[in-house]
């Protein structure tokens, strides 16, 4: 099994002036639940080279089993700073493709056409796509093969509008994971907040929330066997 991970290059949270990335445990718990299963897993990013961490992800209150075993691992944290770039990474090498979340991906991966071009290529050879928390991000403009937009009919989720308040970021985010799938006519569903809840549709899997992301990545494995 070979799996692509793609995340964020983006570090800057709106004009907030503090940082932003991706989320530690949306990249940690799949990450182990892939390797541990035997998968090949490759890293990228639009920049390539290592992508920046989102500072709140690494606070003590966050951290779980899967960022504390990332701390100790030293070729984890290797492979993580040597992300290939977006640009030179084939879908054809892969056998399905994971979005860890953060809040960094709504203003870098929801508008890249390397990451749109992957996804596209994805789903129109029925491979496995998943994207957890703000990821979902990334089917802003990707559309399925019939053109229309990769979500539009289809069961997702992602994080909820009322978690977007939760961290109190509504007027500083881009755009909202909830409405942007519903207004490419997606069949948006949510749990309760910050607990987690998994879509599956077809080989589109989507997480709520960074407690989503280990059962997200166990679900795309799921359809690769």
């Amino acid at each position: 099994m070979k799996i692509l991970m793609v995340l964020t290059s983006h570090d800057e949270l709106g004009d907030t002036g503090n940082k932003t990335g991706f989320w530690l445990e949306e990249f940690a718990a799949p990450y182990y639940v892939f390797k541990d299963a035997g998968a090949d897993v490759t890293l990228a990013s639009p920049k390539g080279g290592q992508p920046p961490l989102d500072p709140t992800s690494d606070a003590e209150d966050a951290q779980t089993d899967a960022t504390k075993r990332f701390k100790g691992d030293d070729a984890a944290q290797e492979d993580l700073a040597n992300t290939k770039v977006l640009a030179d990474v084939s879908a054809e090498d892969f056998d399905a493709i994971f979005y860890p979340g953060g809040h960094g991906p709504l203003w870098d991966l929801a508008e890249d056409s390397d990451s749109a071009r992957l996804i596209e290529a994805f789903a129109a050879n029925d491979r496995p796509i998943g994207a957890v928390c703000h990821a979902p991000a990334v089917f802003k403009h990707t559309k399925g093969v019939d053109g229309n937009p990769l979500v539009s009919g289809r069961k997702v989720t992602g994080f909820t509008n009322t978690e977007e308040e939760g961290v109190g970021l509504t007027d500083v985010v881009p755009f909202l994971v909830e409405d942007m799938l519903k207004s490419n006519g997606g069949e948006y569903h949510k749990g309760e907040d910050w607990a987690s809840f998994v879509v599956t549709e077809g080989k589109l899997v989507t997480g709520q929330n960074p407690a989503s992301s280990e059962e997200a990545a166990e679900r795309l494995l799921s359809l690769l066997s």
